[in-house]
């Protein structure tokens, strides 16, 4: 068939964004691009703020509101920044609100373009596949094209590819074998030049919204930043790709990632690409690209592989919920265990509230109602109290940070969350608390830093305050049950079965030197993952 006869059978292509907010390394926007130009059609992104997910009236069906006016106010930094590339490449962006993504298709493709082309990322989980297909129904079939993206390695060369059902459940089984068989494509280029953009189809400039705009009443300006915050993340490809080169290049902290990672304050102890990996602001290729050049030109050691392993985890929890489907989402698990969850809503509201009387866990959950944000040793540690000390059905705490994390993605949330509460089939890591805080927190910096009313209280008590005084909560200035609460459930007890590091019966602590890395760390921590060897990776190019 002849370009001619094809752009006659083809009037557009549209590309349809969701949780890919990016030009570089984009599989699925490229081929989109590529077959506009052949056709020489127009060529219309489209963004969807779709009122199911954002607004004050979108919520789940555990009672949370689907997304936080704090991420929803990320996404309209991030759409809007998105607009202005397209812009400065050529197109422009759709950004549709308070509709449907299903019924704007259906009606743009009614008044503008009957035979169109659409392009879109593919995802696996449930509420995506089903709306996805909804949008589908007003196109062709043979002119629905869903491409696999934001995962380090290609879901077709992945040695399970053919047999999802072989696919490991534990992590490090997986790791091996991708890491031995399979290579890290190269990122692809940012288009510098797009095909046209209709000047009949309308939209409207996404830096001009408000969380009103998009359906959260009374919210008229932006959420300001908590200044006690670890740092300000601010949306889009262009903060994303700043913080990438800031962090690796100008600060040069890749090299000790590994010894700083398990930090609680500042902006510096970890990554923080969380929340743009998660909408897609960056590509976890480019940032695997940006390790293996960064090896070569400065430093290669375990923190610089660390970071991949990382990204790995990313990819586990996808591939992990493209074998297994809904069951991630259900009270068993993957396992289909039959254990009976709690759901008793005063001890869930204590700790969403961060008021459960155990400071760590207190601390970290008021830093992610403030910020949006937490720790990857603070999520470990009040998910393992959720479930594992209060008993509370997992779901719930997966709902939570569902509706408030700024780095919210379905795979690693859920997975993370359902893994946690052992209900995955691997080990069971139930964290003693109190050993965390002391481990992680030597000091009492970070709890008292969200914690105010504790500031007083010395090292030695700061992370037991139950085991004050009437004489020293006097002293101190804090009252049990006053200002602050008696613990909610018995402290843990450390039995020989579960092992001193309280994390499920493996005691591989290991004393050595103090990390200089990380002023947090106690002397008698163990150095977590220290006897992993450290993996290889290989990114084409």
């Amino acid at each position: 068939m002849s370009t001619s006869s094809k752009r006659a059978s083809c009037q557009a292509v549209y590309y349809w964004f969701r949780n890919d907010l990016r030009l570089h390394d984009h599989p699925a926007l490229t081929a989109a691009i590529q077959r506009a130009s052949q056709l020489q059609v127009p060529f219309i992104p489209v963004y969807c703020f779709d009122p199911r997910y954002f607004g004050s009236e979108a919520y789940s069906e555990y009672g949370s509101w689907k997304c936080s006016p704090r991420r929803a106010q990320f996404v309209l930094e991030s759409v809007s920044d998105l607009q202005q590339r397209l812009i400065n490449a050529g197109s422009n962006l759709v950004v549709v609100t308070r509709q449907t993504p299903e019924d704007y298709f259906a009606a743009d493709t009614t008044s503008h373009y009957s035979k169109a082309l659409l392009y879109y990322q593919e995802e696996v989980c449930r509420e995506e596949r089903m709306i996805a297909k909804k949008v589908a129904q007003h196109f062709d079939r043979q002119n629905v094209q869903a491409i696999w993206g934001s995962t380090l390695y290609e879901l077709s060369e992945l040695p399970y590819y053919d047999a999802p059902e072989t696919m490991p459940d534990t992590f490090t089984p997986f790791r091996n074998k991708v890491e031995k068989k399979c290579v890290i494509p190269k990122p692809l280029h940012a288009p510098t030049k797009l095909p046209p953009f209709p000047a009949d189809v309308k939209t409207q400039p996404a830096s001009k919204l408000t969380l009103v705009d998009i359906g959260y009443q009374g919210l008229l300006g932006k959420l300001p930043h908590d200044p006690r915050g670890v740092m300000e993340f601010f949306g889009g490809e262009s903060a994303g790709l700043a913080r990438v080169k800031e962090y690796i290049w100008t600060k040069d902290l890749l090299r000790h990632y590994f010894d700083t990672r398990n930090g609680m304050l500042g902006a510096d102890y970890s990554s923080k690409f969380a929340p743009w990996l998660a909408h897609g602001c960056i590509s976890p290729r480019f940032v695997a690209q940006q390790c293996q050049r960064y090896e070569q030109e400065r430093v290669e050691n375990k923190s610089t592989y660390w970071l991949i392993f990382e990204l790995l985890w990313r990819d586990f929890f996808k591939f992990f919920a493209w074998k297994h489907g809904d069951t991630l989402f259900q009270p068993g698990g993957t396992i289909q265990s039959t254990k009976r969850w709690k759901t008793f809503e005063k001890s869930l509201q204590a700790w969403k509230d961060g008021k459960t009387g155990y400071p760590l866990v207190d601390a970290n959950m008021r830093e992610l109602n403030a910020t949006g944000f937490m720790s990857n040793r603070g999520r470990q540690n009040v998910c393992s109290f959720l479930c594992l000390e209060l008993m509370q059905d997992w779901r719930l705490g997966a709902d939570y940070f569902e509706s408030t994390l700024l780095d919210y993605d379905v795979y690693s949330n859920w997975g993370n969350w359902c893994s946690g509460a052992g209900m995955t089939g691997g080990r069971i890591n139930r964290f003693n608390i109190v050993k965390q805080s002391k481990d992680y927190d030597q000091h009492g910096e970070y709890v008292k830093h969200w914690l105010p009313e504790l500031k007083d209280i010395p090292a030695n008590l700061v992370h037991e305050p139950w085991k004050m005084t009437q004489f020293q909560q006097t002293e101190y200035n804090c009252r049990l049950g006053v200002d602050y609460p008696h613990p909610i459930v018995k402290p843990f007890d450390a039995t020989p079965k579960q092992g001193p590091d309280g994390t499920g019966g493996r005691a591989n602590g290991q004393k050595g030197k103090l990390d200089t890395h990380n002023p947090n760390r106690s002397r008698g921590q163990r150095r977590d993952m220290k006897s992993l060897n450290k993996g290889s990776y290989r990114v084409e190019g």
